[in-house]
């Protein structure tokens, strides 16, 4: 496994966010910045068919909304989550009714995707900043053993496989996924 990049680093979050955005994005947590490492195959195929199929019913009924890499920047911290997933009345808007630019609020469900160079406890370090400030639903999909952790505020984190069914957020309880669904979208038949 190869680390993803991290800068020891003395400047404030205003000063992190006055730098301009690289590709793949940078963050910054506890004083440190770290780049997201380059998805690959597996992680982007998981990214747009989840976030796809999550908006397929939250955007039609106006329950929610799934974004990928979208900066979110709140209690001291600016992360980009692989899916961040706002319910539709907490989706920041302008005075014209337009989405913001800038979101200064945790997602209520963020969906983290290992790639096969990042370090997972960094990567469940930023589920766990964002359940403690108000985060409804944390997944953290592993594509290599095919599972999926859960995190939920008050509850130890349990690992979903195979047939599991996977809790979604409370406005989308009419869709349903299993862990066995959303690994089968690795699959270019069927």
């Amino acid at each position: 496994m190869v680390p993803s990049l991290q800068v020891s680093t003395s400047i404030s979050l205003e000063e992190f966010l006055q730098l301009p955005e690289t590709k793949p994005a940078r963050e910054y947590n506890s004083g440190h910045i770290h780049q997201k490492p380059m998805p690959q195959g597996k992680h982007s195929i998981l990214q747009t068919r989840l976030s796809t199929a999550i908006n397929q019913v939250g955007v039609s009924q106006q329950l929610a909304y799934g974004i990928v890499e979208l900066r979110c920047t709140f209690a001291g911290s600016s992360i980009v989550p692989d899916i961040a997933v706002f319910e539709w009345y907490h989706i920041p808007v302008d005075e014209l009714g337009e989405v913001t630019n800038r979101f200064t609020i945790p997602p209520d469900w963020i969906i983290e995707i290992l790639s096969p160079n990042q370090s997972p406890n960094r990567t469940i370090q930023k589920i766990i900043l964002c359940l403690n400030n108000g985060t409804q639903l944390g997944w953290f999909i592993d594509p290599e053993d095919r599972s999926v952790m859960i995190f939920q505020p008050g509850k130890l984190p349990s690992v979903k496989c195979d047939e599991d069914t996977l809790p979604v957020l409370g406005v989308l309880e009419d869709w349903s996924i299993t862990v066995a669904d959303l690994f089968g979208w690795l699959k270019l038949t069927g």
